[in-house]
């Protein structure tokens, strides 16, 4: 594992603000993308053969993290955010369709008198998971493995290994594939 090339860092909009453990893999290809990274203790990972491409990418606060596991392709326009302190993790072989959206946070804190109610939450992907064009996965989501989430929903609650499902929210619509390819 090793940090950020020169050639990526040519190609690609880096800041780092902070503390991070930066392990990539030798095999990685990411272009156009811009990576911002503020906080103590942050951990960004990128396993062998993941490619990415024209993403936006951000850790931001204490301790957060993002995971992308071996061969994952990440699409045009995808929007990767870990933020307090939180855990996206997307295993190996997903593949990111252009415009995906997965946040482990509603951006901005609401309050009742001085209670946050509505705290980030982790994200976890499981290996193999095909996300289409469009898609928004909010925080608190658990995909399955071997899943697909048709064009354009929001996932806002888990979804079972083996499945598709579809619309906003994301509901469940077949259960039990055996597997999707590109």
């Amino acid at each position: 594992m090793k940090k950020f090339t020169l050639l990526q860092k040519l190609r690609n909009k880096i800041r780092i603000k902070g503390s991070v453990t930066l392990s990539l893999a030798k095999n990685v290809k990411i272009t156009n993308s811009d990576i911002s990274i503020k906080g103590k203790n942050n951990s960004l990972t990128i396993e062998d053969g993941v490619t990415i491409r024209y993403t936006q990418i951000e850790l931001l606060g204490d301790n957060c993290s993002l995971y992308i596991g071996k061969n994952t392709i990440v699409g045009h326009g995808c929007y990767l955010s870990a933020k307090e302190g939180k855990k996206l993790v997307i295993e190996d072989e997903c593949m990111l369709s252009r415009n995906v959206k997965i946040m482990t946070s509603d951006g901005h804190f609401i309050y009742i008198d001085t209670t946050v109610i509505n705290e980030g939450k982790d994200i976890a992907i499981g290996k193999h998971v095909w996300l289409a064009d469009n898609v928004t996965v909010l925080k608190g989501v658990d995909i399955g493995e071997g899943s697909v989430i048709g064009i354009n929903a929001t996932v806002t609650k888990n979804i079972p290994a083996f499945s598709i499902a579809v619309g906003n929210p994301a509901v469940v619509v077949k259960k039990g594939i055996t597997n999707w390819r590109h």
